[in-house]
């Protein structure tokens, strides 16, 4: 395993750190997070099938609106939080946004869980349309590519964002313990590539307590190649009898053609170096597909990713972008801003796909893997990283389950039981004299650590045990959030809010469309210029 450690960071030991934080202004530094949640959530009809009709335009442009949009279909909503700092305020917000839009949607439902049901062919689904814009044509024509290349199933496949950064005062306090060879902005950079490479060798406890998706609707995997030795329920439920997050496994978000790009996360200029290389990386198999064809585009390019947001990973450095900016662009630009969590699945308990809780276990796991030594990652390490996830994946239930670690076996609830006791630090510093509600939540999923059926899994597939299917559970969720959205009382400023947002985003695209001077072919050749040039 490799040991040398990025240049600039962690002088002291998570223990030395936690001590150093102790007194009053750092803990005051540290509890000030900063955090916002993307939801994806499937429109269905009152029959529990997909929604085929138009993004409503009721909510606004999805091009535009910076809180409602969609992602792959016109079926598949995303909902985005502004930034928080208090975790009541951040989900206050995305239930009124749930709430304002299920209350616009005509009787349409949302679908409470990542994997889709009840789906009938595949060609039916309708591939989000963001007008005529170039900025939106080429918008739809990534998805597009995205059909060609991996089908449009895997692509309403529904999960939550988690954005997450802490404060400059933090940085400042954990900059103050360096050696200050770099400036306090490469500090920073180097500091989240730190927190990413930890949370990728910890990534697994992820899956294991808040994987929702043990199970699949029959109709999902009919038109699929898998090697899964699913079990069947019922009718119509698919399970692996320990499986967390069948969203996550190769049934799910996969791109193998990837497999061979090598991203990596060491420092920041490495990380834009390999994203570079990796968009400029040709692929026979999406050649073969062709980009223009017949006079019409198939897809943005035939290399290995379109863009970067093909990149299929479970957290991302990020930094908001300035117009017309990529995201490698901005991170050259300033730095990382913040980090970008993807491994989460929907979860079926809460109306709004994430619960408090749930946010406050990742303020502490992310804490951790922003303050304990990260040494760089090597393909060795690489290999184990990805093993550990795939066994949580298809078997983290198991009992007796083991992992590696540097090379090692070691038992799962071993491995837990050492990552709570640091966490418990964390917990300690955040919380105060009057509330102690990260004390409270760690006591929560530690439950888990010897009781697998306190994960999110394990209570789903304890229901789906009683002999209700998959399908008939979720569509019963479904009709209950309906009524909670529909009854939540929405103040009349805050309706005013939702639609003026509608009808300004509806007014930017009209502008958008009206301003182009390019066409279409010129758009593609000046976008992939610059830094995207090899």
């Amino acid at each position: 395993m490799s040991v040398h450690l990025p240049e600039n960071i962690k002088l002291k030991s998570f223990n030395e750190l936690v001590a150093v934080l102790s007194d009053k202004p750092s803990r005051k530094a540290l509890r000030t997070m900063y955090r916002g949640i993307e939801r994806e959530a499937l429109r269905i009809e009152q029959s529990g099938h997909l929604a085929m009709d138009p993004h409503p335009q009721v909510l606004g442009s999805a091009l535009t609106h910076s809180r409602i949009t969609t992602d792959y279909s016109e079926s598949l909503l995303e909902f985005i939080t502004p930034v928080y700092s208090d975790i009541h305020g951040l989900l206050e917000d995305l239930k009124q946004t749930h709430a304002y839009t299920v209350q616009h949607i005509k009787g349409q439902k949302l679908w409470p869980v990542s994997m889709p049901c009840y789906v009938g062919n595949m060609a039916d689904i309708p591939i989000a349309n963001y007008g005529i814009s170039n900025v939106g044509k080429m918008k739809r024509l990534y998805r597009e590519g995205l059909t060609y290349r991996y089908g449009a199933l895997m692509q309403i496949i529904s999960g939550v964002h988690f954005n997450f950064s802490v404060s400059k005062p933090l940085f400042e306090k954990l900059y103050s313990t360096s050696d200050k060879k770099v400036g306090l902005e490469t500090f920073i950079s180097n500091a989240y590539f730190g927190l990413i490479r930890n949370y990728r060798r910890l990534v697994w406890i992820l899956p294991y307590l808040f994987g929702a998706s043990p199970a699949v609707c029959q109709s999902f995997v009919k038109n699929q190649s898998t090697d899964l030795p699913f079990k069947k329920l019922g009718k119509g439920t698919l399970y692996l009898p320990y499986a967390t997050s069948l969203r996550m496994s190769d049934l799910g978000y996969t791109n193998q053609e990837q497999e061979c790009l090598n991203i990596s996360y060491n420092s920041l200029p490495e990380y834009l170096k390999g994203m570079k290389a990796a968009i400029n990386m040709p692929s026979a198999q999406f050649e073969k597909i062709g980009v223009k064809v017949n006079g019409d585009y198939r897809q943005l390019n035939a290399n290995i990713l379109q863009i970067e947001n093909e990149f299929y990973a479970p957290i991302r450095a990020k930094r908001v972008t300035a117009s017309g900016e990529k995201p490698s662009e901005a991170l050259e630009r300033g730095g990382v801003e913040y980090i970008e969590v993807r491994a989460l699945d929907v979860n079926p308990f809460s109306v709004v796909g994430i619960s408090e809780d749930q946010v406050r276990f990742l303020d502490l796991f992310l804490l951790y893997c922003l303050l304990e030594d990260s040494p760089c990652t090597d393909e060795s390490e690489e290999q184990e990283m990805a093993s550990n996830l795939k066994s949580i994946v298809l078997e983290g239930r198991k009992p007796n389950l083991t992992l590696l670690r540097n090379g090692e076996s070691i038992a799962l609830a071993q491995w837990m039981r050492e990552l709570f006791n640091h966490l418990g630090q964390i917990a300690n510093l955040l919380d105060t004299d009057e509330d102690k509600s990260y004390q409270r939540t760690l006591a929560q999923y530690a439950k888990a650590i010897n009781d697998p059926n306190h994960t999110l899994s394990g209570q789903i597939m304890s229901l789906l045990q009683d002999g209700i299917d998959h399908g008939q559970w979720v569509a019963g969720l479904a009709d209950q959030y309906q009524t909670q959205l529909m009854d939540y009382p929405l103040s009349e400023a805050v309706r005013k809010q939702y639609q003026m947002a509608a009808d300004d985003s509806l007014t930017k695209q009209v502008q958008l469309e009206k301003d182009d001077k390019q066409t279409f072919d010129e758009y593609l050749t000046s976008y992939f210029k610059g830094p995207y040039e090899a």
